[in-house]
């Protein structure tokens, strides 16, 4: 049986089709686009119709390939929604995370209920783009029109198969439903004006979402398919495309964002948990990924868009491995990284004002980046452990990021422990194990992952001797020395 993983990630979405063949997972990209967020008005909106136009089109490519019967699951990213009226039409254009209209929203909502009792509802991280703050600042009028509100691969599934529904991994994102009652917190839903029956019924990753309704596009000839929920949120597929096992293994999802972390049986909302914004999502299998959001490789994405010569990310790592490294101590995850309008101006900006070495060429720049990233991934596996209790012994570096054999073994060495790098498309191929487990080709997750080890090859990276604590201790000393003179400006 063939599968059709349908991933879509800030700037660009894929079809891969995936098959079992002689024990092992074999993949092939059949399609890819592009996608990204764009300015309208004062706002930044996705092109959800072009996200549609192309999952089609690459299931007719399917079709093109001999592949005339498949399954196939959606994931995307999370937290932003389609609302839709009683017609079952768009209201407006989907706006993007990384929109400013959110920038003071949670200052807002904790005066009305506190950041400590959201937590204990949520068990939910507190980023300004979370579902409740960009629905607090969401037009009133609009959403007394919405019947549905529906997150992003939702709606794509909607649009596909006729049927709305809210997949759980992703939801629990949206900082709105209550971790024990498994269900839409009703105080939260109260204060955004909203009503449970806005949101469609939850659905867990496996259940069968409908076949393809193909004549709602007749100019494609289209196999036949039946659509599957999968973790929908992407960090959920990549998840389940990590060969974990056993005890003491770490994740780090590696891409736009890097999500570092440990799946575990239960939630974790103790008040340690809270104070260093670590997440509660929900995952496959009525599992959680206890983790820490990440500005990730966001950062050299933006680098790359604001040089005046063009470099490929395996350039980059060509030219930062020529710069000495650690010159420049910087936290990527202050808010002014989020989107600013240069981010290599940005990045030089914070040098300045905290009177550090200031990175010029591409090498300089990537090499900055790569460091800090694998500073922070090492302060945020300590703070891991000490929440915990503990021991991370090894990490799993997975998604397009796991190919940057440079910034794996800086991580390696500050974090000093074994790194595992791979499968590089851990979420399509997390994305693909919950079809084939659906499908009952094979009988569980662990299952699938002995699948995924057998067909993906690792590269181990090894810790090298050097002065690890003094580092971080330098990225400390100035990222908290600016927090205090930004708040004595204040």
């Amino acid at each position: 049986m063939a599968h059709v993983a349908i991933d879509i990630g800030a700037s660009s979405g894929r079809l891969i089709i995936g098959e079992i063949r002689n024990g092992k997972l074999d993949m092939k990209e059949v399609h890819r686009f592009a996608n990204g967020f764009s300015k309208k008005n004062g706002t930044y909106y996705w092109d959800i119709n072009h996200l549609l136009t192309e999952i089609v089109k690459g299931l007719a490519e399917t079709k093109k390939l001999g592949f005339t019967s498949v399954t196939a699951g959606i994931d995307t990213w999370a937290v932003d929604y389609v609302l839709i009226d009683e017609q079952g039409e768009r209201l407006q254009e989907v706006v993007s995370y990384r929109d400013s209209r959110t920038e003071h929203t949670i200052e807002k909502i904790s005066k009305l209920i506190s950041k400590e009792t959201i937590y204990e509802k949520t068990g939910i991280q507190f980023l300004s783009f979370n579902t409740l703050y960009q629905l607090y600042e969401e037009k009133k009028e609009l959403l007394e029109q919405t019947k549905h509100i529906l997150l992003v691969p939702d709606y794509l599934g909607y649009c596909l198969t006729g049927r709305a529904v809210t997949e759980a991994t992703n939801a629990s994102t949206m900082q709105l439903l209550n971790i024990q009652e498994q269900d839409f917190d009703k105080d939260l839903l109260h204060l955004l004006s909203l009503k449970r029956e806005q949101f469609p019924p939850l659905v867990q990753p496996g259940e069968k979402l409908g076949p393809l309704l193909k004549d709602r596009f007749p100019e494609y000839d289209l196999p036949d398919c039946e659509f599957f929920v999968v973790g929908s949120h992407d960090t959920a597929s990549a998840i389940a495309g990590t060969p974990g096992f056993g005890e003491g293994w770490g994740y780090l999802s590696s891409g736009t964002w890097s999500l570092l972390g440990i799946e575990s049986a239960k939630p974790i909302t103790t008040k340690l948990a809270y104070e260093d914004n670590y997440t509660n999502e929900w995952g496959v299998f009525n599992t959680y990924r206890f983790l820490k959001n990440i500005m990730g490789m966001w950062v050299i994405q933006e680098v790359r868009r604001h040089l005046p010569q063009d470099y490929n990310f395996s350039k980059f790592v060509e030219e930062a491995k020529k710069v000495k490294p650690y010159q420049q101590f910087i936290n990527f995850n202050e808010d002014r990284f989020l989107n600013p309008a240069n981010m290599v101006e940005e990045i030089q900006n914070y040098c300045r004002e905290t009177k550090q070495p200031i990175p010029t060429t591409a090498g300089e720049l990537a090499a900055c980046v790569f460091s800090n990233l694998a500073i922070i991934y090492a302060i945020a596996i300590k703070d891991l452990e000490e929440i915990t209790n503990k021991k991370i012994d090894r990490l799993h570096i997975v998604g397009g990021g796991s190919n940057n054999y440079l910034l794996n073994q800086m991580t390696a060495d500050m974090s000093d422990i074994p790194i595992y790098a791979g499968p590089s498309e851990a979420t399509a191929v997390g994305n693909l194990i919950m079809q084939i487990i659906a499908a009952g080709e094979v009988s569980n997750l662990a299952e699938g992952r002995k699948l995924i080890e057998q067909s993906f090859p690792m590269q181990t990276f090894h810790s090298n001797s050097l002065n690890r604590e003094k580092l971080i201790q330098s990225f400390q000393s100035i990222s908290n020395r600016l927090k205090l003179t930004l708040k004595e400006s204040e």
